[in-house]
């Protein structure tokens, strides 16, 4: 029997709708914030085969295969057969939620989505961080390369949890051989977040530290879920930073943002800072102050060399956040209500600082006698 003339078998060709190539990636926390935007964009993507969709409730990607339910549930590991590649983007970094419980939720989650992930088969996990995890130090070189130490600490809000995470990371592959990690570090990241740092933005002074030497490098919601695409595409691998090239001093953030500055010494502001939150009156701890005192910058050279290079710059994001922010009014961290901050007044700040450590001055002269 012969065989179709040519140009039959090229009209079957093009008539025949082919299925794309690309991984099946499945995504954790799908249905909001950065899951959501990375769900949208894969389901869109003609590389992308398939993408399974996961949270506690559906979002609103049609595309994907959606299963609602807890990442901390072992029956995980069945919604995930078949995957190729798993995203994890199911944590908890909300400001106001108390500390243990955050805590508790990312690390079992991990852990669960990790262990899960091998058993189905999955050959890479894809973690997101921050950047936060190199620390902030005096000594930090500018910018920080991706391999440098991870020598932050737990004292700043969620960097506990960031850091044990990374350690889960690092040991997976070993525990279950076939298993490959890759890790994600944005810097400030900025489109519908809120952390201590986007806070920083909202108050009526910015806070500088006397001696110290702030930098800012930021990164768009928009281009960590690209380099997540890359990431999810394996394009690049191991563990690396994603933000904007390059970086802003403290002086190009205050000419830029025309917020004027309020500097206090180093022993004023942390020992404030440290009272203000210990008696529960800011979310933010002591250590969240040394992400604005000492540069935390990172190169990107991963990203760059596997072709990637961010569409937004520093000075454009700074600009987003900060018409995000308008209206908004935090004094130490703590988010004011309107008539909270017109009784607080552009001195409100000030106010709250030196009162916090005017208690601890007496507490400490009482201590003395």
């Amino acid at each position: 029997m012969s065989s179709p003339d040519p140009q039959v078998r090229a009209a079957r060709n093009r008539s025949t709708p082919t299925t794309p190539r690309g991984p099946v990636v499945a995504v954790t926390g799908a249905a909001s914030g950065v899951g959501d935007l990375l769900t949208r964009r894969l389901a869109a993507s003609d590389e992308i085969k398939q993408v399974v969709a996961i949270d506690e409730r559906r979002g609103e990607v049609s595309e994907a295969q959606w299963h609602i339910l807890d990442v901390r549930d072992p029956a995980i590991a069945e919604k995930l057969r078949g995957a190729d590649v798993v995203v994890h983007l199911a944590l908890d970094l909300d400001l106001e939620r108390e500390a243990a419980a955050r805590t508790a939720y990312n690390v079992r989650g991990t852990q669960t989505v990790l262990t899960a992930a091998a058993a189905a088969g999955v050959h890479r996990v894809v973690l997101c961080t921050s950047a936060m995890v190199y620390g902030a130090l005096p000594d930090n070189d500018i910018p920080l390369s991706e391999d440098a130490e991870l020598r932050a600490t737990a004292e700043a809000t969620g960097v506990g949890d960031l850091l044990e995470i990374e350690r889960l990371g690092r040991r997976a592959p070993r525990a279950h051989p076939g298993l490959n990690v890759t890790v994600v570090r944005p810097a400030v990241l900025v489109g519908g977040t809120d952390t201590a740092l986007t806070r920083y933005f909202e108050s009526p002074r910015l806070l500088v530290v006397a001696g110290s030497r702030p930098t800012w490098q930021f990164c768009h919601v928009d281009d960590l879920v690209s380099a997540l695409e890359y990431a999810a595409l394996e394009k690049v691998d191991g563990e690396f930073a994603v933000g904007c090239d390059g970086w802003l001093e403290q002086e190009e953030i205050e000419e830029l943002s025309g917020i004027r500055r309020m500097e206090l010494p180093s022993a004023v502001a942390l020992g404030a800072a440290a009272r203000l939150h210990r008696i529960g009156l800011t979310p933010s701890p002591a250590g969240d102050l040394a992400y604005t005192m000492h540069p935390w910058v990172v190169s990107v050279s991963r990203l760059h060399d596997a072709g990637w290079r961010p569409r937004w710059t520093n000075e454009e994001v700074l600009g987003a956040l900060l018409e995000e922010v308008e209206g908004r009014h935090t004094v130490a961290g703590r988010r004011l209500g309107r008539k909270d901050a017109t009784a607080a007044g552009a001195a409100g700040a000030t106010v709250a600082l030196l009162g916090a450590a005017a208690v601890v001055r007496r507490a400490r002269k009482a201590r003395r006698r």
